[in-house]
């Protein structure tokens, strides 16, 4: 028999989340915990290369201008993690828990969430912007720039070996918001054709074949 909070939640699950900027990466964070949540979504193309993230229109609704931006009903939230971590505590009993059962499970996620935003993320997203989009945002690569990030992601997956050897995931023996956080810039290494520092590094490819072949990835991957 359902309660009123199980109807309440139920109705709240079927409102269609708008997820603005889709086609890149930090959306895909967001699309990738709204399919992990089984949150229903449409999405709303915002064109970086062309300039659309800084119409007048979609800087009321993000004012740095970047993307993604969620609409939820009345509620609008920007910055890919917060979204994530929104989603994952507002529905917390829904689909995959991304949080951990505990308090200290909850500590470790937040924490390598916060190494991948603090540590990962700055290198292997100048590889991306120096590497794939220079040419298409109008600046050229800077050769010292992808030397220097990639050793420095070097760097940071060294820690990573070390930590998912004693771990299947990130966080401990759980998939999370710290190893979904990875996922859509990681995946650029392939296009870029820079996969093997993630496969010279024995556990950090074991960690990638898991996480990377999660069906909500391979949705993502086809919207």
């Amino acid at each position: 028999m359902n309660t009123l909070v199980d109807l309440k939640e139920k109705k709240i699950a079927r409102m269609v989340v708008k997820v603005y900027g889709s086609a890149f990466a930090s959306p895909k964070r967001v699309l990738l915990c709204l399919v992990e949540k089984g949150i229903e979504f449409e999405t709303v193309p915002v064109d970086i290369l062309k300039g659309e993230h800084k119409d007048p229109e979609y800087l009321k609704l993000q004012p740095f201008g970047a993307v993604p931006v969620i609409q939820d009903g009345d509620y609008t939230l920007y910055e890919s993690r917060a979204i994530i971590r929104y989603y994952a505590e507002k529905y917390k009993s829904q689909g995959t828990d991304l949080l951990g059962k505990t308090i200290e499970e909850r500590g470790v996620v937040k924490q390598w969430l916060e190494v991948e935003a603090q540590n990962f993320h700055p290198s292997i997203y100048n590889l991306v912007l120096h590497v794939l989009f220079s040419d298409k945002m109008g600046f050229p690569a800077d050769a010292k720039v992808i030397e220097e990030s990639e050793k420095n992601l070097g760097k940071v997956l060294d820690i990573y070996e070390e930590r998912l050897s004693k771990s299947k995931y990130l966080a401990g023996d759980f998939f999370s918001l710290a190893d979904l956080s990875h996922i859509p810039f990681t995946n650029y290494l392939g296009v870029m054709g820079k996969m093997y520092l993630i496969e010279e590094r024995k556990n950090v490819s074991a960690w990638w074949n898991d996480i990377s072949c999660r069906p909500s990835w391979k949705k993502v991957l086809e919207l």
